[in-house]
């Protein structure tokens, strides 16, 4: 028996997409996720975020202790500061931020502007399971 109230205690939800918000962002955000499950089903976390107000639109995670809502703040910031310092290097209008790629020992986090320059695309993967550029093509084909 599922009850709400003690849910909250249980950490995120696991191997389910979960939407945030109602209509057709949050649609579109859920497909995005699915697109990148479908060719990345080893993943370990990810999430569609609108990069003005930081509002995560859905999320997926295949662990508890890969607590997206802890990060995703800070990728937000991060994708901010990113942009503002390719501003002030003044390179033009053809030169957009496109991807961030953070990387760790046995993980990589890639943070992918999506076309429209409103949301990202954050995906977080084990290196053992997947490499960079499968990482990469799967992102690219989710917008």
């Amino acid at each position: 028996m599922q009850i709400p109230f003690f849910q909250r205690f249980a950490g995120p939800t696991v191997n389910k997409i979960v939407g945030a918000g109602n209509g057709p962002e949050k649609a579109a955000a859920e497909r995005i996720i699915q697109h990148a499950l479908a060719g990345l089903p080893e993943l370990l976390g990810a999430a569609v975020v609108q990069l003005v107000s930081g509002q995560t639109l859905a999320t997926y995670t295949s662990s508890r202790e890969f607590n997206l809502s802890k990060v995703l703040g800070h990728n937000t910031e991060v994708v901010r500061q990113q942009q503002k310092a390719l501003a002030a290097l003044q390179l033009g209008s053809e030169e957009q931020l496109e991807e961030i790629l953070i990387t760790l020992n046995t993980q990589l986090h890639l943070l992918r502007l999506l076309p429209d320059g409103q949301r990202f695309l954050y995906v977080a993967v084990d290196c053992r399971d997947t490499n960079l550029a499968i990482a990469r093509e799967v992102m690219r084909t989710c917008e």
